[in-house]
């Protein structure tokens, strides 16, 4: 039995970690394999590589550079986790996934969308979510909430509010082109949110 991918998607501030939280617990409370992992890392190299790209100190990165460590950390993740879990009949929840590298490096960064798409595509093995739920939220509001957190920007995060506005739109482009998406305003409070997040997981698994 083939398992169910499931990513969130959004840009920082916008409440991936409570739903995913709210969602393994569900999943745990009914007693449903599942799997949680995050992009990038998730892996002992991945989270090596994760350290690099989101080091402050490295604010001279060439995006080439960003584009091709997102991939690679990707492409170890996709073969010694997320391939395995899902034969084994798993849910895979994943914090990022691809999508990202599209609203970040593509969008927001400037590189060539197809260029992105192919790398995308080679390093994920061809594997492709099942349901991306992408939780909008307008970058003035995001940065309002990443600032009420004790945690420090990371070197994406601190790259303004200019750059947010261009993931933003990035990941609205990108949702319009995939049946997979659902796209959930994350203004709504965390229990609204939720309410749909796991009506659309529940009919998928049958539950």
């Amino acid at each position: 039995m083939k398992g169910l991918f499931v990513t969130f998607e959004g840009i920082d501030g916008c409440g991936k970690t409570t739903q995913i939280e709210l969602l393994s617990s569900d999943l745990k409370a009914e007693g449903i394999p599942f799997v949680l992992i995050r992009e990038p890392g998730g892996t002992a190299i991945g989270e090596k590589i994760r350290t690099i790209l989101l080091d402050k100190a490295n604010t001279g990165m060439d995006e080439r550079t960003e584009l091709l460590l997102y991939e690679a950390a990707r492409a170890q993740i996709v073969k010694e986790k997320i391939i395995p879990e899902l034969n084994a009949g798993k849910v895979v929840i994943c914090d990022r996934f691809f999508d990202s590298t599209i609203a970040y490096q593509g969008y927001a960064r400037g590189l060539k969308l197809e260029d992105v798409d192919f790398l995308n595509n080679w390093s994920a093995y061809g594997i492709k979510p099942d349901i991306t739920f992408l939780l909008d939220l307008d970058e003035q509001t995001a940065y309002k909430r990443r600032h009420g957190r004790s945690d420090e920007e990371d070197r994406l995060e601190a790259e303004g509010l200019m750059f947010m506005q261009k993931v933003r739109n990035g990941y609205l482009e990108r949702s319009k082109e995939d049946k997979r998406f659902q796209v959930l305003s994350a203004l709504d409070t965390p229990e609204e949110i939720y309410k749909k997040i796991r009506k659309t997981v529940w009919e998928v698994i049958g539950k």
